[in-house]
């Protein structure tokens, strides 16, 4: 029974992505009706549960933190390459899309997944125990990597408005490289244990000490489905685009409230992984993810749009207004107080999702 299951699971997480990919080069850039978008719809939840399966197939193979690294830098990634697309489609009309998809990405991954990892492990295992040094570098990272491509241009006068001059955003673009570099030198190569799990008695533990890690063959197979997945995920959130733009504007929202969502969508693996995570009680690999993902966000995203600018026409917009810089400085400060202690109860992961609710009850009443 248990094979026949784990066939069963092998063949669908195969097919799916393949799908995916197929739909997205037969539905792009095209008007989709109805029946299609319902069709794209179920393919792209599809798409996400396969992206999560492979890569807890990859995440078995090369252990923790490499696991959760591997999911965060492939979604960011791919995300970057979409942001990029629809800044040159929009023919520098979208002065504001780098900075408002990361900051959505920032307030997701650091109030969202956080909250949820935190009160799903809490309520489950008491309390959620988790390495205090690695997700306080992580956090530190975040804020600073943040705030030197979010709020300083709001401050800045080189240029009016908030703007960057061609050589701020240079040094911003290399900064945020060489941060991100450095994290995950140190994630991966000097202080690893820093980002394992913590057992309950103290010290770390083997994530997958259960069960025996799949082949190189297996691994490589997941590796490559889970670009598929991914590339699936975010390339049909972007077709369905349209559909909840009018669905958006026929409710009377801002136009932000579209970024919004389609953040929520590309962000669906990290976090059902960081959910599944914090429900084994693995709760750093879910903080991993969250933070991770947050750095990565600004780290190639800023980077990324800076290369961009050499051929796109119009500003680039990357300060954050009042509201949002209040909001990402509250979360900065809610979370350092989180992982400081190295546990945290069910209110920890509510006080985060609180912070959540906030930013998207001001995008859509700003």
């Amino acid at each position: 029974m248990v094979t026949r299951l784990r066939a069963l699971v092998t063949r669908w997480t195969t097919a799916v992505p393949v799908l995916a990919v197929v739909l997205l080069v037969l539905t792009w850039g095209r008007d989709l009706p109805g029946a299609v978008v319902a069709l794209v719809t179920v393919t792209l939840a599809g798409a996400v549960l396969a992206a999560v399966h492979h890569a807890e197939v990859v995440a078995h193979r090369v252990g923790e933190p490499f696991g959760s690294l591997v999911l965060a830098v492939a979604v960011t990634i791919i995300e970057v390459a979409l942001i990029v697309t629809l800044m040159v489609d929009s023919g520098g009309t979208s002065s504001t899309l780098a900075r408002d998809t990361v900051f959505a990405a920032v307030m997701i991954t650091c109030n969202g997944i956080v909250g949820l990892s935190l009160l799903s492990a809490s309520l489950r295992h008491r309390t959620a125990v988790f390495n205090s040094e690695g997700a306080g570098a992580a956090l530190a990272t975040v804020a600073t990597l943040a705030t030197l491509s979010l709020v300083l241009p709001t401050f800045t006068t080189s240029r009016p408005g908030p703007e960057f001059s061609g050589v701020q955003l240079t040094f911003a673009a290399v900064s945020s490289l060489t941060l991100y570099g450095l994290f995950v030198a140190t994630q991966t190569v000097r202080h690893r244990d820093y980002f394992l799990p913590v057992a309950r008695q103290g010290g770390v533990i083997d994530v997958d000490g259960h069960a025996l890690a799949p082949g190189p063959r297996t691994a490589l197979i997941s590796l490559g489905l889970l670009g598929l997945a991914l590339i699936g995920v975010v390339g049909l959130a972007k077709g369905v685009s349209p559909t909840i733009e009018s669905g958006v504007g026929a409710a009377g929202l801002p136009h932000a409230v579209v970024g919004v969502v389609i953040a929520l969508l590309v962000l669906l693996p990290e976090t059902i992984a960081a959910l599944r995570a914090a429900r084994r009680d693995r709760v750093q690999t879910s903080l991993n993810l969250a933070f991770g993902s947050a750095m990565a966000s600004i780290g190639l995203t800023v980077p990324a749009v800076a290369l961009a600018t050499v051929w796109l026409s119009g500003p680039l917009v990357l300060g954050l207004g009042a509201t949002h810089m209040v909001l990402l400085a509250l979360t900065v400060a809610v979370g350092s107080l989180t992982v400081v202690p190295g546990r945290a109860t069910p209110l920890q992961g509510g006080v985060h999702l609180v912070l959540l609710a906030a930013y998207l009850e001001l995008a859509i009443n700003p």
